[in-house]
Formats: structure tokens, sequence, C-alpha cells
């Protein structure tokens, strides 16, 4: 069986820390092992829509962002499609057939689906495309015939509703459909990187992201600014490691070199952690050792950015050629679909 990579992200913002930790990181690592048949990064304006459709100037504006944040951070056009999921309209027709195997009650138990329901206080006005969006995200996927997908482990709740269906399809029309598995990150830090607050989950909506295009300044303030151990009033004073979201970065994005170059006091990430819990370490010094490994990181992305932004006409036009391949892709992919669940009247 063919392995087939893809992924996506809502357009309602730049690309963040989270988003790079959680999925970025591992298609890169995917697309240079070279051990997959076709990779697929979608931009999903249409499930963006589901609580901004009073505002489809943000999502429109977003495409851009990310588009630019996926080159910058090192995804190669050459061999990842991109596309805009509301151009694939085969999506659409997927997603209308599966809502046939999915109950209202199972949709409402989904964990994530549940999680973001109590983020976005809709209470009792719910938009029911919002609430179905795990559906949405099973076409996406099975359409595309994607065995793998990258993702945070918030997401691992949606996997699991995606392999629900294919199997209650596959049992009603015959083996049709593949399941899928995720592609969590290596290290277990990455797979919920808090934001900044240290009270929730990196989120655009929430205002606690460092964003992959953030300048050296904005970088600064935001790190400057991160939740510690609010305890840890005195330099002397010990302090708590766990809960503290400059440590929970450094696990995230030190390495052995890193902490090297800029860290001269200590030779490793234990022995800073452990020095601190002791007393005699403080936060600006932290601080400072994880804005140097940030900036370091996010430098380059930067550079490419500021490169990718001299020619937008080009951007736009690999997106345009992307969509353009998946739509193809799309309407093969269908045409079996529709034979295996018996209403291809004509052919």
């Amino acid at each position: 069986m063919e392995k087939i990579i893809l992924t996506g992200d809502r357009p309602t913002g730049k690309l963040h820390l989270g988003h790079y930790v959680g999925s970025i990181k591992k298609r890169l690592e995917m697309q240079s092992l070279g051990d997959y048949s076709k990779m697929y990064v979608m931009i999903a304006d249409s499930q963006a829509l589901t609580d901004n459709f009073d505002n489809p100037d943000k999502i429109r504006d977003s495409i851009k962002e990310i588009i630019l944040d996926y080159l910058a951070g090192g995804v190669d056009p050459k061999k990842v499609v991109f596309f805009i999921q509301s151009m694939i309209p085969e999506l659409t027709e997927y997603t209308f057939y599966y809502l046939n195997l999915v109950s209202l009650a199972r949709l409402e138990r989904n964990p994530t689906v549940k999680s973001e329901l109590t983020q976005k206080e809709f209470r009792n006005n719910i938009p029911m495309g919002f609430l179905c969006y795990p559906v949405s995200q099973a076409a996406d996927i099975t359409l595309f015939r994607a065995t793998d997908i990258p993702v945070g482990v918030d997401q691992l709740p949606m996997l699991e509703q995606t392999n629900e269906i294919v199997r209650k399809f596959n049992s009603l029309y015959g083996s049709t459909l593949v399941e899928c598995k995720a592609l969590l990150p290596d290290n277990e830090t990455c797979f919920r990187l808090p934001g900044t607050d240290g009270k929730n989950k990196m989120s655009k909506s929430l205002g606690n992201c460092i964003y992959l295009s953030d300048s050296e300044e904005e970088l600064r303030e935001k790190v400057r600014s991160m939740y510690t151990d609010p305890d840890h009033i005195k330099v002397s004073d010990p302090g708590k490691v766990e809960g503290n979201v400059v440590f929970t970065y450094l696990d995230a994005f030190a390495d052995s070199e890193s902490f090297k170059k800029y860290c001269n006091d200590y030779e490793s990430l234990d022995e800073l952690k452990k020095a601190y819990q002791k007393g005699g370490v403080g936060d600006m010094y932290i601080k400072k050792i994880l804005f140097n490994i940030l900036n370091e990181f996010l430098t380059p992305i930067r550079a490419r950015r500021l490169e990718y932004q001299k020619d937008m006409n080009n951007v736009m036009e690999i997106l345009k050629k992307g969509t353009e391949e998946a739509r193809g892709v799309a309407k093969e992919n269908l045409a079996k679909f529709k034979k295996a669940l018996r209403i291809d009247y004509f052919d």
C-alpha cells in the first residue's frame, strides 16, 4: 500500500512555534526521507470558516501568511503538494455522505470538539459546521487516501473518529477506504506546547503565541513576559521547573550544541534545572538563554520569508498548481468512492 502524508492548518492567522513542533518539524523529516509516494499540505479554509463565517477577509489574508510560513519553515514545494480545501468540491461530497455514518452524540463526545466548544463559548449557538468538522476532517484524510498524519496529541481523537468512519464504510460497502495513523513529535514536550502564559496550549485566539514570523524584538518581549514560577521572587529562592514555561520551551528547543553556545555556567539543561530548583538562578537568566536559542532558530526562517515575500505571484502560483493537482486526484478517488457506494448510475 502506498504511504501518503496529509496535514493541514486553519488559516486564521500566522503559524506559531506550536505548529512547528507539533507537525511542521515532522513534515520536514518525512520530506527528507523520501519514503512517501505523495505529501499533501492542505490550507483548511473551509474548516476555518465554521467559526469565522462573518469574517471571510480574515481567512483570505491568512492563506497568504500561512503559505509563506510553510515555505519559510522549509517545506519544499518540489516535494509537497499545497492546496486550498475549499477549492476541492469533492471534499464536500465526501463529508455529506459521511454524515450518514456518524451520530450527533458521537460528535459531541469527541474530546477535541468538547474542548474547543468550551474555549469558544458558543453555549447554545453552536454552528453545525463547527460541530461536524471532525467529519470534514475525515473527508480530507480519506479522499487523498492518506496513511500518515503529522499531528499534535490534541488531534488524536480526530484521527480515531476518522478511522471509525473508515471501518464503518468498509463494513457496509467493501474494502474501499484506508485507515490512517498519527505521526507524533519525537519529543513528548512538543505534544502540546503551552502558550507563553502557561495556562493553555499555544493558540492564536488566546494571544499567547510566538509566531514563526516574529521579529527579534517581538520575540524578546514575548520571552521576557513568559510565565515562570510566581513564588520565585528572589534569585536565591528555590524555583519550580514543572509548569515553568521557560523550561518547557528549553526542553523543546535546546540541544546540546545550542546550550553550550548560550549557557556558559552550566554543562547541561538538567544541571541548570537542578540549580534553579536549589536557588541561585534568576528568571531573567534562563529567559536570556531561551531567547538566544529561539532567535537562532527563527533567524533563517525570517530570512527565507523575506525572500519569498519579494515574489508573491510565484508563491500563489505554487498554491494554484498544487490545488489543480490535488483536484485531479480528488476527482479520480471520488469516482472509485461512488462506485463502492453504488451511486455511479450511468457508468
